[in-house]
């Protein structure tokens, strides 16, 4: 084996520099609030909207989540939400619309292997272990919360 030089050394520095992404994480967050608010704006002209109309409050909130899960889908079947997602980072994630594209995205990507053994078996595959440990989580602090009332605290 020979020894690697000080040149090479600093050439394989140089190249790794070259290489790897720099964040600036003020620019992130700036882009991050941005993106995020303009979502939220988004899904309260939809209550305000839907309050507008007619509806009464629950209404109007499921009128509002069913908009912004049908524009995330569509986002994400046009291949425009992963763009978004690049620029605006955990913005563009408020968790209706970041769930709905972690379960579009996969059927989307395995749709191609057919309906049972492409979509079926791969919807959830980036979206099951958000249930799962929802589930499990809602489960235990609903079980502690039970418990503390027996025990006579007042939660």
């Amino acid at each position: 084996m020979s020894e690697v030089t000080q040149a090479e050394k600093k050439e394989y520095q140089k190249y790794i520099k070259k290489v790897t992404p720099t964040h600036n994480l003020w620019l992130q967050m700036g882009k991050a609030f941005l993106v995020g608010g303009i979502i939220c704006c988004i899904g309260q002209f939809l209550l305000n909207t839907g309050s507008n109309m007619g509806m009464d409050e629950k209404t109007a909130g499921s009128f509002c989540s069913l908009i912004l899960i049908l524009a995330s889908v569509l986002l994400t079947g046009f291949h425009l939400f992963p763009s978004l997602v690049k620029w605006g980072g955990a913005g563009a994630l408020v968790p209706i619309t970041g769930f709905a594209n972690a379960v579009a995205a996969p059927a989307l990507e395995y749709q191609k292997e057919g309906q049972v053994f492409g979509i079926g078996c791969k919807i959830f595959t980036i979206a099951g272990p958000v249930i799962l440990y929802g589930i499990i989580t809602s489960w235990a602090v609903g079980l502690v919360f039970w418990l503390l009332q027996m025990w006579g605290f007042s939660v």
